[in-house]
């Protein structure tokens, strides 16, 4: 399987016929999920439909090497975490399967990067290696050519004077923040942004006591004068992402799906409303595992958009948290 063959997918047709193949391959070439899916007595000759796939919980991402090739690993993404955690590791074999997962799927959230600059307040994430996130970012802000792009560690001052100016001028210009830090810059400066988009990232980092989606949305956009604020869904064992327009409500591109698993039994699904544990269909996965049983609970909506709405009370906190409801 190339990248193109999963990022072109354009109807559900193609969608459940590429995660069809996909279990296929991860069965036959990831040892973890293989022994993972024998212990439930799955397999290929059982499995017949999307719904019959098993997830792999995130946790292995922690305690095992989930890869569904041998070729060489280029890179290892690893999760944030408190001191003396263990944190989550995820080996990528071909790069080239995440960068076109995220651009494409800016590309279809936001359109042209080039319409963009690009400003990055993630210093939890710039202070350590191995941030996923960064590495999106930083891809962002080279294709969009801004000679203002960048990123901006403790600088918040100067983070300050750019974002006004720019947006003064008219020119378009996407925030992206970690939680904690776009609060900083609000204690310093109140804006009234015409022609910004200001994304959280989620987290605290232990920073600031955790608040509530609309608390937080509420704070964040009476003080920097937009109408909504925008949210990322994404973490160190995906290569895809989510994004929300505003309201929390958030929207998967067409390689990517999430179902919502019962919370009192991990292997049946609960209807459109409900709320549940968040599994992910990534694609992009394809030399992972693209079948996460995640920790976090939620919501999913006959549109197929969905809600997070917290974390298992028995999971560890992590940098990718959203907001605990």
């Amino acid at each position: 399987m190339n990248p193109q063959d999963i990022f072109s997918i354009a109807t559900k047709k193609e969608f459940e016929k590429i995660t069809m193949k996909t279990f296929r391959h991860q069965y036959e070439n990831n040892l973890v999920y293989k022994q993972y899916c024998d212990l439930l007595g799955k397999n290929p000759s059982n499995v017949k439909k999307v719904l019959e796939i098993p997830f792999l919980p995130i946790q292995f991402f922690k305690s095992h090497q989930v890869v569904a090739n041998t070729d060489p690993v280029v890179t290892t993404f690893t999760s944030s975490g408190t001191t003396g955690s263990i944190t989550s590791k995820h080996l990528v074999t071909d790069l080239n399967f995440y960068e076109e997962s995220f651009r494409t799927t800016f590309r279809q959230f936001y359109g042209n990067i080039e319409d963009y600059v690009v400003l990055a307040l993630l210093p939890s994430y710039l202070e350590r290696d191995g941030s996923s996130l960064i590495y999106m970012v930083n891809d962002l802000i080279e294709a969009s050519n801004q000679p203002e792009s960048g990123f901006y560690l403790n600088n918040y001052d100067d983070l300050i004077q750019t974002l006004i100016r720019l947006d003064k001028e008219g020119q378009n210009v996407l925030l992206i923040g970690v939680t904690y830090a776009l609060l900083d810059v609000l204690e310093k400066q109140q804006f009234d942004l015409k022609n910004s988009i200001i994304m959280e990232t989620g987290g605290m980092k232990g920073r600031r006591k955790e608040m509530i989606r609309e608390e937080l949305h509420q704070v964040l956009t009476q003080g920097f004068g937009v109408p909504v604020i925008h949210s990322e869904y994404g973490m160190t064992e995906l290569l895809s992402q989510a994004y929300s327009l505003g309201n929390g409500i958030f929207e998967c591109p067409p390689y990517m799906e999430v179902l919502m698993r019962d919370p009192e039994d991990p292997f049946t699904y609960v209807a459109d409303g409900k709320t549940g544990g968040i599994n992910v269909i990534d694609l992009g996965n394809y030399n992972s595992c693209s079948f996460i049983a995640t920790q976090d609970l939620g919501k999913k909506y006959p549109n197929h958009s969905f809600e997070v709405l917290g974390r298992f009370d028995n999971s560890d906190i992590r940098g990718c948290n959203l907001m605990v409801y």
